[in-house]
């Protein structure tokens, strides 16, 4: 076992911003520096809106859409090497992804009774591990409001629907017109909207590598005797 005074100190950190921004592959590349735990919160939207799809309710009734949420068994694997996600025994990593996940997930994630439950969830995944990197649209403003370091990143919206479209092979045009939904959706919504914590660091990563971006969170995090 490790000596207490040689324990990496516990370090929570938030990083926010909308579909394109480098959240993912950021917050991963440095949770695996920091030898922490990885959370993608979005991808437990997507599950719960796979599941929601899968059992036949309308997306448009949410009390039907709350309940399949609370009934749902989420199985969440936080190495960020390789991060897993089951729903009710299932892995649902790869149909997720897709378009009919895709385009349904804004309108479950806007859903107030299942911004709670799943609020809830992530608190708990938090507060289990020492070092986690959690990644998502509301993170230092709601889930982890005590988070040592809070970051929202942003891109040019261009830079954003080239990413993505590379990301899952669509055109950059569609693709364009699909953030700008989820942006409208996302940033508007009641329950949680997507915003800036008071509190964030704001990088713009349109023109900075992955390497770059995650150097510079390195170094705010050695400045807060965190790293």
């Amino acid at each position: 076992m490790v000596a207490e005074q040689e324990r990496a100190p516990r370090c929570v950190v938030a990083v926010d911003g909308p579909s394109g921004s480098g959240k993912s592959t950021v917050s991963r590349r440095l949770a695996t520096a920091l030898g922490a735990h990885y959370l993608d919160t979005g991808a437990m939207y997507r599950a719960v809106t796979w599941a929601v799809l899968h059992s036949g309710v309308d997306v448009g009734d949410p009390h039907a859409v709350a309940k399949v949420v609370a009934d749902v068994e989420l199985a969440i694997g936080t190495d960020p090497r390789e991060p897993t996600i089951e729903a009710d025994g299932v892995d649902v990593s790869r149909p997720i992804r897709g378009p009919e996940v895709t385009g349904a997930v804004s309108a479950v994630s806007a859903i107030p009774a299942v911004r709670e439950q799943l609020v809830a969830r992530q608190r708990e995944i938090i507060a289990r591990v020492d070092r986690i990197v959690v990644e998502g649209r509301d993170i230092g403003s709601v889930v982890a409001p005590d988070a040592d370091l809070k970051v929202f990143l942003t891109a040019s919206e261009d830079a954003r629907a080239r990413r993505r479209s590379a990301e899952i092979a669509a055109d950059v045009g569609a693709t364009a017109a699909d953030l700008a939904r989820r942006d409208r959706l996302d940033s508007t919504r009641t329950a949680s909207p997507l915003r800036q914590a008071e509190d964030a660091v704001v990088l713009d990563t349109t023109a900075l590598g992955i390497d770059e971006v995650v150097a510079r969170l390195d170094g705010l995090l050695r400045a807060k005797g965190v790293r």
